[in-house]
Order: C-alpha cells, then sequence, then structure tokens
C-alpha cells in the first residue's frame, strides 16, 4: 500500500474510534489485503492517538481464533490514553464487543533489540521485570468483525480498546502459569473459570511470539513496556452498571467496573 492510502485509512480508523461509530469496511481503496499492509496502518494510528506503553496479544485461543476468523495470533498497540489502573471506571456503552476478559501482562526490564536470529523462550523471560494482572476490554471499529479478515483487524488495532493493568504479582517466576487457575466474576458471581494454558500453552509462550512477531517487522520490545498476553477465560459478556473481579488465586486480583 502507498503512503497516502495508509495515512487514509488510518485516519478513518481514528474518527470511528474517537466518534464512538462503525464502518462495515474500509473503502476498497485503502483496504488491506495482507498482514503487512494492515500492520503499516496500524503503525499510522500511534501519531494520531499519542503515545503508546507497550503491546497487547489478540487470538491466543484457538476458540478465540476461530471466533474471528483467523488462524494465529495478532498484534496490536496498547495507547497509553485507553489504559487505567486497578478499579478504574470505564464507559461500556458505546462499545460494541462489550466483553472483560482475564490477562497475564509482562513489564519489559530491558530492550530486546534487532537481530538475525529469534530469540527463545529463555531470552524472552530473562528480559522480563515483572508479571502483572491485567483486564482488557477491547472493542471494534467494524460492524462485523468476525468476518472482515486478519488484515482489516490487524489495521484496527487488533480489537484494542480499553486496558486496566492491576497490581503486579508476586514471587510469580515460581508459578506454573500454564496451570494457574483464573475465574472470572460478575457482579459477584462466576462467570467464567481458565487457566494459563488458554494463552497459547503459556502465557511465556505468547510473550516470545511477540517479541519475534516485532523482530520479523523490524521492530522489537522495549524497556518499559507492557505486553498483555490474551484471556485465560471465555471472555466475559459486561454491560454499563456491572463490576468485573478477574481473580488469579493466590497472585490476587484485577477490578474494574462499567458505566454509561
Amino acid at each position: 500500500m502507498d503512503s497516502e492510502a495508509i495515512r487514509r485509512a488510518a485516519l478513518m480508523i481514528r474518527s470511528c474510534w474517537e466518534g464512538r461509530r462503525r464502518m462495515a469496511a474500509l473503502p476498497e481503496d485503502c483496504r488491506p489485503k495482507r498482514l503487512r499492509d494492515g500492520y503499516e496502518i496500524q503503525a499510522a494510528l500511534e501519531p494520531l492517538h499519542g503515545p503508546t506503553i507497550g503491546w497487547k496479544i489478540a487470538a491466543t485461543s484457538k476458540a478465540g481464533q476461530a471466533h474471528i476468523g483467523v488462524d494465529a495470533p495478532l498484534a496490536g498497540r496498547l495507547f497509553k490514553r485507553f489504559a487505567q489502573g486497578e478499579n478504574a471506571l470505564l464507559p461500556a456503552g458505546h462499545l460494541h464487543m462489550r466483553v472483560a476478559e482475564a490477562e497475564f501482562a509482562f513489564k519489559m526490564a530491558r530492550d530486546l533489540p534487532p537481530r538475525t536470529e529469534p530469540y527463545s523462550q529463555a531470552d524472552v523471560m530473562d528480559a522480563v521485570d515483572t508479571l502483572h494482572l491485567a483486564i482488557e476490554v477491547p472493542d471494534s471499529r467494524y460492524d462485523d468483525f468476525v468476518t472482515i479478515g486478519a488484515p482489516s483487524l490487524v489495521a484496527d488495532d487488533s480489537c484494542a480498546a480499553y486496558f486496566v493493568l492491576g497490581a503486579e504479582a508476586r514471587d510469580w517466576r515460581s508459578v506454573d502459569l500454564p496451570a494457574h487457575k483464573v475465574s472470572a466474576r460478575k457482579n459477584g458471581a462466576v462467570m467464567a473459570e481458565g487457566s494459563g494454558a488458554n494463552v497459547l500453552g503459556d502465557p511465556r509462550i505468547a510473550l516470545a511470539w511477540i517479541a519475534n512477531d516485532l523482530l520479523g517487522r523490524g521492530d522489537y520490545l522495549r524497556a518499559g513496556e507492557i505486553i498483555t498476553t490474551g484471556t485465560c477465560v471465555k471472555p466475559v459478556p459486561i454491560a454499563p452498571g456491572d463490576v468485573i473481579v478477574m481473580d488469579f488465586g493466590g497472585l490476587g486480583s484485577v477490578k474494574t467496573s462499567f458505566t454509561e
């Protein structure tokens, strides 16, 4: 795609995002046909939306991939302006997807700079500073995000919207993250249960995946960035007035509430 088409697509996505409205699809003359095109449009969102705090990984479970018609994870940017802390009150009335997800989020201690060889999982974990408990509230600027296709989803920041960063998990390096149980409660009732294994088999595998995915696109993970790795539970439907608590057992919990 040429630079003007990329810019036009990014402006349309931003307009929908800011205006809290949706579109059927990007116009044919600026619609991405390849993942590479989608990521170029996504990158063009950054100067429009402002600084980022890190990355999200979408579609890290087979069920999630099937739901949106993709066969691999997708990366997206976490924009600072849509990131909140523990006990955040988030608007929900305008959301299209209207779900909340329980996620493990890693904070990087140092860069994983460009190189020719892929990073091993051990390499990536050695560069991690802390693990946090998090809630992602994804959304789409498309009317039918299920059938729009991976390139267009990536252009729309891989269904990014709000993100809640919870407390640092203590003594997490000794925890069996794939086996670690996670539950989602809405208004006090358990709505879903799962584990870290729902995230590509292990959240650490997901982190290594994005490190190498970025490497293949000429980018890299940087010190201080937050990477949220995908939902451990089936996404929980939410509406204005709901209170969501994601319980990570002995590692703690993270809470958010929704308003109009």
